[in-house]
């Protein structure tokens, strides 16, 4: 075979089949006998990506090609069109075709095409001559990557000068390209052979090539010279593109004129007929020809930019901005510095380039081209791009390299990743360079349609419409070319689309909307989402007068067009995602629409002007910054939806106004206030998570109440009561959410709610539920969990549609009945049960009871077995199918109440005081899937009615007291989960026939045996002579083989002797064996499958990382709720993580200042891409060994048996959290993506140590945003994930990246233990909850883990919950001294005690560790106080009582962590007893920090009292509420109170411990001096019990600030002070008041100045802030000196001169007047009368107080003599010589004598 000129072979033969004659020059070759098929004719713009089909169009000079010598025979019969069989037929007309709309398009046709020819700088491919009617693979439609033909084009020709376009007769043939690396899709790659390749062009920035014919070194291979014949590669390599295509796939023959002609020019047919297949035409169906637009010429170059922040400008801005751009990369650092990319070529074949960041597209190109191809090169040749599952070609001005840095920086890599050699690498997983023919489009098999009404070509690489479909145009109604590279669409394609209602052009990275859009004339509905516009008015969508819907979300618009008002038919529009700062003016205007959103922008305030929408429906502002809701508003009279969720909106005010609205959205703002007076039609209010504190009903505008309402949700507020009155006039609500509040108690009111059907009140303080509740008969589900309630309410028996309880997590002791009880009711009760013994114990409980009436306990029992008629029954009885009563104070003597609830479904009991179940207890509850019985103290099972329990599926039994387990558990056929994990199980094989065995319940798929440490699985082994009865049978009972549809199996801390016996761990099946010690970490874990049959999560414990006792690893990986296909990404994780994390360390250069969290950050980089590697290693090729489409990301998916739904969303299930615990010593550093997270108890308190990645965070929101995507207002990303980081999700990235949050700790002994979850615990129990739960069980880390689970599931949990509890109280123990002491302070951390019936009445509280005995003897006491509180109540009483409540709960907390005693409460007022002054000392620092924390109510951080307040370095030192706080020990009377049953002291130590907290001001710690002398004792204690405590003081860094002596109110010993701060609250201390608060604040004092005696003291002024301290050094003589000073300066301001009376002579002497009294001129007065008295012993507060008053009075004399001075008189002069002769005299030495004061009194007055 010969070669070309350019090594690429030839066939003569083939040629000569055509006609042709072999070429005689490669410069000649044109193309000649055979023509393309003809184009539709080029619209008003053409594409700017290259056609799969469009012929080349020459540069420069080359403008007109050889080919068009058949123009003139073609347009003989362009009136035509061929069908297969070569017989012309005429084409229908176009009658919906205007001819104003002709002579329109011809007059502006030569601004178009000089707009085109502007734009024509790239995509100038050459047209394949080859056109097959049928064949298995068209040439026409092959794929972009396919093998390329190519036609060596002739040398140019001249056009003479009447147009006539000369030829050469001499035509040689094409050439083709037969190279077998770029045959894609024509050879099969897997059987090729290792084919030796030229050795590279050398060049400079050009690396090795890479692929099949390079060493791994990149050094070319010697090429085989053996034999010049192709070698046997054992099979067809060799695919015929021109092979028959299937009947299903139609092709249409099509002819093609060069000329340019009118749309409704029929161009003739010009396939030669042996090319034309006589199949070719399907039956039926007229053979169809592409229009003559098909031939567009020269495309236009892609309006696509490399900066993709920008937007786009003029001309003019562009050139500008390339400059700036130009000189920005020559700055020094990363900018300048060469990046490599990686550019592929062909098949398994690469190049790696070195270029700058200012190296453009069309350089790679050139350099590409001379390498591949040599001198000539190719110019079908362009450089693609390939990213977020989409391709396109790049602008010859894009920047390849900046691209990749852009790339990388959003995927999360940062400059010390290396991002100019990461791209070197493959980051097919974000981007792929591929360097390939712009001829060839995808292949036609890939687009078989069924419907041609909705056609969806979504993400099929397309650069032009498929041809088939011009065939049926008339039928599309719906066509979606979104994620394609196209940019523009034919124009008569567009004039053929005569029905066409709905265009979807969204996430094709376009700046500018498609010109012929406009031409749609039917068009109903444009989708322009997810791209890259910046302005749309060069679009004219005025002239789509049926236009309805616009979506133009997430692009990069910050103005509309002018002509929007023009829109008259616009009904929906949605410019949300862009960046908007203020509502478009145009929209405004606009009058026809209903629905606008116009979320997630930067919109800070709504128009005033609104009077044109007055049709809008629906109006949807998430996400933006708006405050308040104009009073405009209320001219919106057809609003009916209105979601301003996440803003910053205080108030609602014109929204009562609105008489249409039907839905109010106001989540997550700043709204105080709620009133529920709106209009009539109001049926929906959502506004949770606001700061309301009150919920008002008053007469609404509109003159109606709203009765329409139906459903209110106001969970997580600050509400602490709700209105009887309001809440009685909601007749009509049927959904009332008030979750986590303040609620102590709901008005009875409820019981008017007739139509309630769900009522949640979770997380509150309830005591008891309304009585009145019993009336709700149409209530469903009642959710009360987590609250404080007591007993079971009766009323409850009497609602007959109740099928949910939950009520979890309360103090429940009692379970009774409704009163009174008639007779015959409980006459059922007994006549119900079918056993006697279940009567007698139901009487039992009855006569328990205080509603029994009295005849009950006098009837006899029944035994006959009959029952009553079951309306007898209580209604609650015939209905209640699920019942949550965990983690109460349940006894056996409340089970048999439960016995007789017959429709069961769930029963939740675990953590409560049951010992043993009635013998008879699953007799009546045969309906039971869910029983929960962990956590009490079971030692057996009911076994009598257990084989009736065909239902059952999920059996917790963990944590609790039992041995063994009954065989007849066997017997429940359909058990699928059971949980005995953590008991005393004792197994022994050979027993099988009367003890339970795993393999006889073959359903399970969840088998929990962890925590059993005495359980042995072993096989049978003989003992003496005797022999099993069937060893066989033995040993398959001691294994799980039999369990095959098994997927956890937890054996931890489980001795297992043989290890066969133990199944693989899998991606389908998790399997634990380790033990729960790790480097002296113990730890517990615990899961659950949720309402899923399959995997979701991943566990991964590493002890002795490294090799090290000091490193070990905990971590997890997955999702919550997840498709079944996702466990392949996290059991990856789960296998890889160790090894990457033990590379990535290796690399750490520390000269660089790299530490352990850029390991990690790496390690989740990393493993994200070779996860992706993993997932689609064997995508590239299919079963047959064709390439697949370049959309393989989603076809593919069926190779790991992915549902088609879930291709076609592009794999968007498969993605996993990660949440990974590195443990180095006594340093712990967390990184996590995701919703999976770590939380830490330190002294009790839950600190969150890694982050939330959801995309409602205004962080993630910005990232997202500049990665271009978008967020939904339901909280989506891209409307599709529901996190904003996270592994997988590859066809979002780097949208969505897994670029880590790295949090580093140094641990302490005040560090308790760490949970790592995922979101089935986080979304369902808060960080604080958690914390307390873990730590009552904290002894056992396996029972707490467990405990999480189980209230996880009782809180609603119904995915996959996994859950972590490490403890790390021995990492701080010695070794070899675990058992020395005790491991954590006896007085901080009490053993916990389980039963909590003495406790007090708080959920809460009970949680935490027992109350310490009351203190006697020598007793330390701390004393609290609200400052203000009385004004605070008297402003704001309902935020207040919100507040008081907070303050309390914080208080009683941190008295039971701090091991304190709580003595009493007065009002807002703390007494509370300590047996050391550190632990009263640490309970009142801590306290005062944690106040700062407090989600305080709105109006309290409003006020002077409660706003923040930050020191000079910018730290929060005050935050709504201040207390004073005051510590004193000694030894007070102590005596019990017989009503309270609580401790009391009295006596003299008690009142002056009261003294010194009231002498304390706002913030400010106090203590005596006794208390600080013990305190100084206490330190040098060497006792385990106070070391702790200690330790925990010496982490506040507390600050002692000596005050000095004071007086005590009612005392007479002065007490010596101190003042004690935490280091981060020291700026207390000089916190200015609010009149001086912007002067420089006083430096801190040192150590050795805070123990002066004269250190600064802090008072309040009269708004209760804190005051600096003033050193007090005047005596109460200077002070009595000053105040005469004042006296005189005051009378001397009244125009006249003091002069104290005469002093008398004698005691009985009369004081003598003097002879000028009467003259006015003078004041003759005592001082002692005028002046305050100041006694010898005042204390330094009363001498500052009297201070503070004289200077006030001299500040005033002061400014009344200005004000005479400063008299418009002419007193200048006067003045003058007033202060001259003032000044003299004084100098003279001479005083002021009332001469001198009388004549300036005559001055003054002249």
């Amino acid at each position: 075979m010969a070669l070309g000129t350019q090594g690429y072979p030839r066939n003569p033969q083939l040629l000569a089949s055509f006609g042709q004659s072999p070429p005689q020059s490669s410069s000649d070759l044109v193309w000649t006998d055979i023509e393309p098929p003809s184009l539709p004719s080029k619209g008003s713009k053409p594409f700017g990506f290259m056609p799969s089909f469009s012929p080349p169009r020459n540069q420069g000079s080359r403008s007109t090609r050889s080919t068009e010598s058949h123009s003139a025979e073609d347009h003989a019969s362009n009136t035509g069109s061929s069908n297969g069989h070569g017989h012309r037929e005429l084409r229908k007309p176009k009658s919906f075709m205007n001819p104003l709309n002709v002579i329109r398009r011809a007059r502006s046709r030569v601004r178009l095409d000089s707009e085109d020819r502007d734009m024509q700088a790239a995509n100038k491919s050459p047209l394949p001559t080859f056109v097959s009617s049928g064949g298995d693979s068209s040439f026409l439609n092959m794929d972009p990557s396919s093998s390329r033909l190519r036609a060596v084009r002739g040398r140019d020709k001249k056009k003479s000068k009447g147009g006539a376009v000369s030829t050469d007769s001499s035509v040689v043939p094409p050439e083709f390209d037969l190279d077998l690396r770029r045959m894609e899709g024509i050879i099969d790659p897997s059987l090729l052979p290792k084919l030796s390749h030229s050795p590279p062009v050398s060049g400079i920035g050009f690396g090795e090539p890479s692929g099949s014919g390079f060493s791994a070194e990149g050094r070319a291979l010697t090429p085989s010279s053996s034999s010049s014949s192709p070698p046997n590669l054992g099979g067809p390599v060799f695919s015929d593109p021109f092979m028959s295509r299937p009947p299903s796939v139609r092709s249409r023959d099509s002819a093609q004129d060069h000329r340019r002609m009118s749309p409704r020019t029929i161009a003739p047919a010009a396939v030669p007929p042996h090319l034309v297949s006589p199949s070719g035409a399907q039956e039926g169906i007229a053979a169809w020809k592409a229009p003559p637009s098909w031939v567009s010429g020269d495309q236009p170059e892609p309006d696509v930019s490399s900066s993709e922040d920008e937007k786009a400008p003029s001309s003019k801005r562009k050139t500008r901005r390339r400059a700036t751009l130009s000189r920005t990369l020559q700055s020094p650092g990363v900018e300048a510095r060469n990046y490599k990319i990686r550019v592929h070529c062909g098949i398994n074949e690469h190049r790696i380039l070195t270029c700058s960041l200012a190296t453009t597209a069309a350089q790679l190109s050139a350099v590409l081209n001379t390498t591949l191809f040599g001198r000539e090169g190719r110019e079908d040749h362009r450089l693609y791009l390939k990213e977020r599952g989409r391709e396109r070609m790049l602008a010859q001005t894009e920047r390849p390299a900046d691209i990749v840095r852009r790339r990388l920086e959003q995927a999360g890599y940062d400059v010390a990743d290396g991002l100019d050699t990461l791209g070197e690498e493959d980051l097919s997983f974000l981007m792929k360079f591929v360097y390939k023919s712009t001829v060839l489009g995808p292949a036609e098999e890939d687009m078989i349609f069924t419907d041609y009404k909705n056609v969806d070509l979504t993400n099929k690489s397309l650069r032009t419409v498929p041809v088939v479909l011009y065939a049926h145009a008339e039928d599309i109604r719906s066509l979606t070319l979104s994620r394609n590279p196209m940019l523009d669409i034919p124009g008569d394609f567009v004039q053929l689309c005569t029905s066409l209602q709905e265009l979807r052009l969204s996430n094709m990275s376009i700046k500018k909307v498609p010109q012929s859009v406009q031409n749609f004339r039917t068009l109903m509905g444009l989708d322009l989402s997810s791209n890259r516009i910046g302005d749309i008015t060069d679009t004219f969508l005025y002239r789509l007068p049926d236009l309805q819907e616009l979506r133009v979300q997430n692009n990069r618009m910050e103005r509309l067009p002018w002509y929007f008002p023009r829109l008259h038919m616009l009904r929906l529009l949605n410019i949300s995602n862009n960046k908007f700062q203020d509502v478009p003016e145009e929209v405004c205007k606009m009058s026809s629409l209903e629905e606008l959103d116009i979320s997630f922008n930067m919109i800070s305030q709504l128009p005033e002007n609104v009077r044109s929408w007055h049709r809008l429906k629906v109006l949807t502002i998430v996400g933006n910054r708006v405050t308040r809701i104009p009073d405009s508003f209320q001219h919106l009279s057809t609003l009916a939806v209105l979601d301003c969720r996440r803003n910053n909106i205080t108030e609602l005010g014109a929204v009562s106004l609105l008489p249409s609205l039907e839905e109010l959205l106001v989540g997550d703002n700043c709204v105080q206030a709620l009133d529920l007076s709106s209009g009539p039609l109001l049926k929906k209010i959502h506004i949770s998570r606001n700061d309301i504190t009150q919920i008002s009903l008053a007469p609404g505008p509109v003159g109606r109440m709203p009765v329409a309402l139906t459903y209110l949700n106001v969970a997580s507020a600050k509400l602490s009561s709700l209105d009887d009155l309001a809440l009685g006039q909601l007749t009509s609500l049927e959904e009332l959410i008030l979750d986590r509040n303040k609620f102590r108690a709901i008005p009875e009111s409820l019981g008017e709610l007739s139509l309630l059907h769900s009522f949640s009140c979770s997380d509150n303080l309830l005591g008891a539920l309304p009585s009145s509740i019993g009336r709700l008969q149409k209530l469903e589900r009642l959710d009360v969990h987590n609250n404080n309630l007591t007993e079971f309410p009766a009323a409850l028996w009497n609602c007959g549609s109740l099928e949910r309880i939950n009520m979890a997590s309360n103090l429940i002791a009692h379970i009774r009945l409704p009163s009174p009880l008639p007779a015959s009711a409980s006459a059922s009760f007994s006549s119900s049960a079918s056993s006697p013994a279940v009567n007698v114990m139901l009487e039992s409980a009855l006569s328990s009871t205080a509603t029994l009436v009295p005849t009950l306990a006098d009837r006899k029992v029944s035994t006959a077995g009959s029952v009553a008629p079951s309306r007898l029954l209580p209604p609650l009885v015939k209905t209640l199918q699920r019942l949550y009563l965990g983690e109460n104070r349940l006894t056996d003597d409340a089970l048999p109440l439960l016995m007789i609830l017959r429709e069961l479904r769930v029963l939740n009991l675990s953590f409560n005081d049951i010992q043993e179940l009635p013998r008879q207890f699953f007799r009546e509850i045969v309906l039971l899937e869910e029983l929960y019985l962990s956590g009490n103290k079971l030692a057996g099972l009911p076994t009598e009615d257990l084989p009736r329990l065909n239902r059952l599926e999920v059996l917790y039994l963990n944590g609790n007291r039992l041995l063994t387990l009954p065989q007849e558990l066997g017997k429940v056929i359909n058990l699928a989960v059971l949980d005995v994990g953590s008991n005393g199980l004792r197994y022994n094989i050979s027993n099988w026939e009367f003890d339970w065995n795993w393999n006889f319940n073959k359903n399970l798929k969840y088998l929990n045996l962890s925590g059993n440490k005495h359980l042995r699985i072993q096989t049978w082994q003989r003992q003496g002579d005797r022999e099993g009865p069937s060893n066989g049978l033995l040993d398959r009972l001691a294994g799980f083989q039999e369990l095959t549809q098994l997927r956890v199996l937890g054996l931890m801390d489980v001795t297992t002797t043989l290890a066969v016996n133990i199944p693989d761990d899998t991606e389908d099946r998790r399997v634990r064996t380790s033990v729960t010690l790790v480097n002296q970490l113990q730890y517990g874990i615990a899961d659950n499958l949720g309402n899923r049959e399959y995997l979701s999560m991943f566990d991964l414990v590493q002890p002795a990382f490294r090799g090290g006792r000091d490193e070990a690893i905990f971590a997890m990986f997955g999702r919550s709720h997840a498709s079944p296909h996702n466990t392949h990404i996290s059991k990856f994780l789960h296998d890889n993580f160790v090894s990457t994390f033990t590379e990535q360390l290796k690399t750490l250069d520390s000269s660089k200042g790299e530490s352990y969290p850029d390991a990690l950050r790496r390690t989740f980089l990393k493993l994200n891409r070779l996860t992706h590697d993993h997932l689609f290693s064997t995508y590239s090729t299919g079963a047959n060994g064709r390439k697949m489409s370049q959309a393989s990301h989603r076809s593919a998916g069926t190779l790991f048996g992915i549902s088609a739904a879930d291709a076609a969303g592009g794999m968007s299930s498969i993605g996993a959290s990660g949440v990974v615990a590195y443990f180095r010593g006594h340093h712990l550093f967390v990184a996590n993506v995701g919703n999976a997270l770590a939380v830490m108890s330190r002294r009790g308190q839950a600190q969150v140590v890694s982050v939330k990645h959801e995309p409602f965070d205004r962080n993630e929101i910005m990232r997202i945003r500049a990665a271009e995507g978008w967020v939904s207002p339901k909280g989506l990303v891209n409307d599709e994930a529901d996190v904003s980081r996270s592994f997988g999700y590859y066809h979002l990235l780097p949208i969505v990246n897994a670029r880590p949050d790295v949090s580093s700790l140094k641990l302490s002994e005040l560090d308790e233990f760490l949970i790592i979850a995922n979101n089935g615990l986080w979304d369902f129990v808060s960080y604080q909850t958690a914390v307390d739960i873990a730590r009552s069980e904290r002894a056992d880390p396996m029972i707490a883990a467990q405990k999480l689970r189980d209230f996880a599931v009782s809180y609603g949990s119904d995915g996959t919950t996994m859950i972590m509890v490490i403890s790390l109280a021995g990492m701080f123990t010695p070794r070899g001294q675990e058992n020395d002491h005790p491991l954590q302070d006896a007085e901080l951390f009490p053993p916990p005690r389980r039963n909590r019936k003495d406790e007090v009445g708080d959920n809460e509280t009970g949680r935490l560790d027992p109350e310490i005995s009351p203190p006697v003897g020598q007793v330390v006491l701390a004393f609290t106080d609200i400052v203000n509180s009385t004004h605070l109540w008297d402003v704001n009483e309902t935020a207040m009582r919100t507040a008081v409540t907070m303050h309390h709960q914080l208080l009683r907390r941190h008295v039971r962590i701090c091991g304190g005693y709580e003595v009493k409460t007065e009002g807002d007022a703390f007494m509370v007893a300590f047996t050391t002054v550190s632990a009263a000392l640490l309970w009142c620092s801590s306290v005062q920090m944690l106040l700062l924390e407090e989600p305080w109510p709105k109006e309290i951080l409003d006020l002077p009292e409660g706003r923040e307040v930050y020191d000079a370095e910018g730290t929060l030192i005050v935050r709504g509420l201040s207390l004073r706080m005051g510590i004193h020990c000694g030894a007070p009377v102590c005596e019990m109170d017989l009503v309270s049953r609580r401790m009391d002291y009295y006596g003299p130590m008690v009142n002056r411990a009261s003294r010194v907290a009231n002498s304390a001001a706002g913030g400010q710690i106090l203590l005596s001096a006794d208390a600080l002398r013990e305190l100084r004792v206490e330190a040098a204690s060497v006792e385990f019990q106070l070391i702790t405590t200690v330790d925990a003081l010496q982490s506040l860094e507390l600050q002692y600030i000596t005050v000095g002596e004071r007086k005590l109110k009612g005392l007479e010993i002065p007490e010596v002070m101190t003042a004690v701060y935490p280091q981060k609250l020291l700026g207390r201390l000089h916190m200015p008041p609010p009149a001086v608060a912007a002067q420089p604040a006083p430096a801190a004092p040192t150590e050795a100045a805070a123990e002066h005696p004269n250190a600064e003291e802090l008072s309040l002024d009269s708004a209760g802030a804190a005051l600096p301290w003033v050193e007090c050094s005047w005596t109460p003589k200077q002070v009595r000196e000053l105040a005469q000073l004042a006296v005189r300066l005051q009378t001397l301001a009244s125009g006249r001169v003091f002069r104290p009376l005469p002093v008398r002579k004698g005691s009985h002497a009369q004081v003598v007047a003097p002879a000028d009294v009467d003259s006015g001129r003078f004041l003759y007065s005592d001082f002692g009368a005028l002046v305050p008295t100041v006694s010898e012993r005042a204390s330094e507060a009363e001498v500052l107080g009297v201070l503070d008053f004289l200077l006030v009075q001299l500040e005033l004399a002061v400014e009344s003599l200005s004000a005479r001075l400063d008299a418009p008189s002419g007193l200048a002069a006067g003045v003058e010589t007033i202060r001259a002769a003032l000044t003299s005299r004084l100098q003279s030495g001479h005083p002021l004598d009332p001469g001198t004061l009388q004549q300036v009194l005559e001055l003054l007055g002249r």
